[in-house]
């Protein structure tokens, strides 16, 4: 994707909201709880999805070894730490300055090696990507066609995209939007319903990047199960994506 000619997918004003959040980033009971309590439910498809493409182990402890990985809109490193971990060579890229640093000393903290850089995904991205990563991204984007095809060109041939991101249903307006920001599990303001992405249009954003989607799994909530993958997509879900 030529970012010249392209348009940029960075809200600034998205980008403010995120950044003001980064010193709390870390803090499992403060503004970013909730991503605290996805990610692994998020990481459990991911290292299923990695297991099943790259023909590695389910047993491996560094099933990436050897591969590079992307988290776009990586936050303070919540995916990227654990991708780093996994054996890859991990770039983090983020619109907020403020996360960066953040995410860039934390990594620095806990001993992981992690490029992390800030800006347009189109400018910045690396690209021969085995694996990349864009989880409740998408949602939060200026020009979702041309942040989807920024992911399909970092990504290398052979290589697997990730995305998850909330369902535009009624249910999803309800209880991701309407309870969990009054009742304070996400700062207020986190999430604009009209932009949330059904599983249609992924598809068809996907479809014109040059990508194959998967069948969605649902990320769902119940009092006794928590957050966990489910057949019910109406609150969000989460995809691979392989060039057709």
């Amino acid at each position: 994707m030529n970012n010249a000619i392209s348009p940029d997918t960075i809200r600034p004003e998205e980008a403010a909201h995120f950044g003001a959040l980064a010193a709390e980033w870390w803090d499992p009971k403060g503004s970013s709880a909730m991503l605290h309590r996805l990610n692994p439910v998020r990481l459990a498809f991911i290292r299923k999805a990695i297991d099943a493409h790259f023909f590695t182990d389910a047993e491996a402890l560094k099933p990436l070894s050897g591969r590079r990985a992307l988290d776009v809109g990586c936050g303070a490193g919540l995916l990227a730490e654990p991708l780093a971990r996994l054996g890859a060579d991990v770039t983090g890229i983020d619109a907020a300055p403020e996360n960066i640093a953040a995410a860039s000393a934390h990594a620095l903290a806990m001993g992981l090696s992690i490029d992390y850089q800030a800006g347009e995904i189109g400018a910045i991205a690396p690209r021969g990507i085995d694996l990349v990563c864009a989880m409740e991204v998408i949602e939060h984007v200026a020009h979702k066609g041309a942040f989807v095809a920024a992911l399909s060109d970092a990504l290398a041939p052979g290589g697997l995209l990730v995305v998850s991101t909330p369902n535009r249903t009624a249910r999803s307006r309800l209880l991701l939007v309407e309870a969990a920001e009054r009742l304070g599990h996400v700062p207020r303001g986190t999430h604009r319903w009209s932009d949330f992405v059904t599983p249609e249009e992924l598809s068809e954003l996907l479809t014109a990047a040059g990508l194959v989607m998967s069948a969605p799994r649902g990320i769902g909530w119940s009092p006794l199960a928590g957050l966990h993958l489910t057949d019910d997509l109406a609150l969000n879900y989460i995809v691979t994506a392989t060039r057709a």
